[in-house]
């Protein structure tokens, strides 16, 4: 039998998760892209190897899609939209957490919780990824007429629009949530 526990953070949590982050992006300035990258595939495989939790389990196949946003030829992620990806994954190269890995069933937690909120900045660069995704292997499927690169091409510039059109509505609004300030 399983047990759900929730909490909320608030504005004092955020900016200290905030400060958390910005010290992670300090610390890793140093590292090149494929370090940053090699630093969360490291966490992923570690978790994998200890059975983390499920609820870090679900969280960190979005660390995953984050890494394959960055290595994947055809989606070829704009600099300034791969560097906030990057700060994002700065976090997960760090070995000091604020709580330990090796503390069973806790140990994920902290990592977790970056992961959701790194997850919430980055939505419309994951939505649109994930749509370019699906329309790729549609378009796999289906062998349109069109060359590859040219669908490719035309979907990949149009979905990378409308995430920059959606993080700009958001980001002239007030949101909480900022950990890339």
């Amino acid at each position: 039998m399983g047990i759900r526990v929730s909490f909320e953070l608030e504005d004092a949590d955020l900016e200290h998760f905030r400060l958390i982050m910005r010290q992670a992006r300090r610390s890793t300035a140093r590292y090149t892209p494929e370090e940053i990258v090699a630093g969360a595939e490291e966490l992923l495989d570690k978790v994998a190897e200890t059975g983390a939790p499920t609820f870090v389990q679900e969280r960190l196949a979005k660390l995953r899609l984050m890494i394959e946003m960055l290595s994947d030829i055809d989606w070829r992620l704009p600099h300034q939209e791969a560097k906030r990806v990057l700060n994002a994954l700065a976090y997960f190269t760090e070995p000091e957490d604020l709580i330990p890995d090796s503390i069973p069933g806790l140990g994920f937690l902290d990592d977790a919780i970056m992961i959701e909120l790194v997850v919430r900045e980055l939505r419309h660069e994951i939505e649109a990824y994930e749509d370019f995704c699906t329309f790729r292997e549609a378009r796999r499927s289906s062998g349109g007429s069109a060359s590859r690169e040219d669908w490719l091409e035309h979907r990949r510039k149009e979905l990378q629009s409308r995430m920059r059109r959606r993080r700009k509505v958001v980001d002239k609004g007030s949101s909480r949530l900022r950990l890339f300030r």
